[in-house]
């Protein structure tokens, strides 16, 4: 890494690199300082005035949509909704299509439960799942394409695979389905914030992804994007005030849902975390996501080159620069993973175990010295015996 890189990273706002060596944004990601005084704002600015500012809550709202609009190359902050959690966007998809019994969708094995849960319990209504085994060849996308047939109503992949990082590409499966008038929906959580994502170019139909993994924002807000050619297509399964154009207009009669994404938002909303995932993305987008991108593809390549060169470490999947993820796992057959994984612990190196492999996963801000750090300490951990 150049210094001129280096110089851009804002590491005065990851006080969590005073306190360890974190390697899981994967699970969770830490709020930078700008997100913890915009909550810590809000909350005084709650606990002084109640909502008699709420008209600059509305402000930052419509902002927000728009900022991440910006950060998916979506059309405009109309596609965006503002969502509980990941799930809760594939379950307005799954349960918004218009299901019919001979119908199909495709998804890949292995997926993380909430991108599999909600398709599976479509088989009761007679809708085949079909599940692909990616990993099983050097193609993956041909692989999920291979299942797609006349009656394939959606594909559903994650972009990031959450256990070995591996990065679908997703541009191919987003143009073949477009061609077959297939819809496709994408669970980026593994991927916005920290590789770039574009909804146009990739020919996405719905994207969910959370906001506390490596958007670096608080749990229990999500970012749910909506194409505007598909929206009327899902029928509504919840229904609420804050879903109207006008929802603070309560004496409008004859209101329908709105046009815009809003119409998946039924109840009030999340303004706490608002706060803090515009603060975070606001960030995000100072630094660009493409030095972002570029910092995070620049760790991983490190992780696997280095781990790759210690006697008897197995990766789970080798470094390719094509799907390159801000995920990297490792295992050493013959030595217990949870014992290696609380063995990192002790020296203060975050990780966590999936499956039987260590899985790690740094962000941008880590780049260089401290990423150099995690490594000294994972090579030095290693050198003892674990059985």
């Amino acid at each position: 890494m150049d210094t001129k890189t280096a110089a851009h990273i804002p590491r005065d706002e990851f006080p969590i690199l005073q306190h360890g060596h974190y390697a899981n944004h994967a699970a969770i990601g830490p709020w930078p300082r700008v997100t913890a005084r915009a909550v810590a704002d809000f909350a005084h600015e709650n606990s002084q005035f109640g909502a008699q500012k709420y008209a600059h809550w509305l402000q930052r709202e419509a902002q927000l949509r728009q900022m991440l609009a910006t950060m998916l190359n979506a059309g405009s902050g109309d596609d965006i909704a503002l969502l509980k959690n990941t799930t809760e966007g594939i379950c307005v998809v799954a349960n918004g299509i218009d299901w019919r019994a001979g119908d199909n969708l495709v998804i890949p094995r292995d997926e993380f439960p909430s991108n599999r849960m909600p398709w599976l319990v479509l088989q009761a209504s007679g809708v085949e799942v079909r599940e692909v085994d990616i990993r099983a060849t050097d193609d993956p996308e041909q692989a999920l394409l291979r299942h797609i047939d006349a009656r394939t109503r959606l594909l559903s992949v994650s972009a990031v695979q959450w256990a070995d990082g591996l990065r679908l590409k997703l541009e191919i499966l987003g143009l073949a389905c477009r061609q077959n008038n297939t819809l496709f929906f994408v669970d980026a959580i593994q991927q916005l914030g920290a590789q770039q994502m574009d909804v146009e170019a990739c020919h996405i139909d719905f994207l969910a992804a959370d906001a506390h993994k490596w958007l670096l924002a608080p749990e229990g807000i999500a970012v749910f994007y909506c194409r505007d050619t598909v929206r009327q297509q899902l029928k509504l399964s919840q229904h609420g005030w804050h879903m109207l154009d006008e929802p603070y207009n309560f004496n409008l009669a004859g209101r329908k849902a709105s046009s815009t994404a809003r119409r998946f938002e039924a109840g009030s909303p999340n303004t706490l975390g608002q706060t803090g995932i515009h603060a975070s993305v606001g960030l995000l987008l100072e630094v660009g996501m493409a030095g972002v991108a570029g910092l995070v593809s620049e760790n991983s390549q490190a992780l696997d080159e280095n781990l790759a060169a210690i006697p008897g470490v197995e990766l789970l999947r080798s470094f390719d620069q094509q799907r390159v993820s801000g995920i990297v796992s490792f295992s050493v057959p013959g030595k217990k993973t949870i014992e290696i994984q609380r063995a990192l612990q002790s020296r203060k190196l975050s990780s966590v175990v999936r499956g039987t492999a260590i899985r790690l996963s740094p962000h941008f801000y880590q780049a260089g010295e401290p990423l150099q750090n995690m490594l000294n300490i994972i090579e030095d951990t290693l050198s003892f015996d674990f059985k």
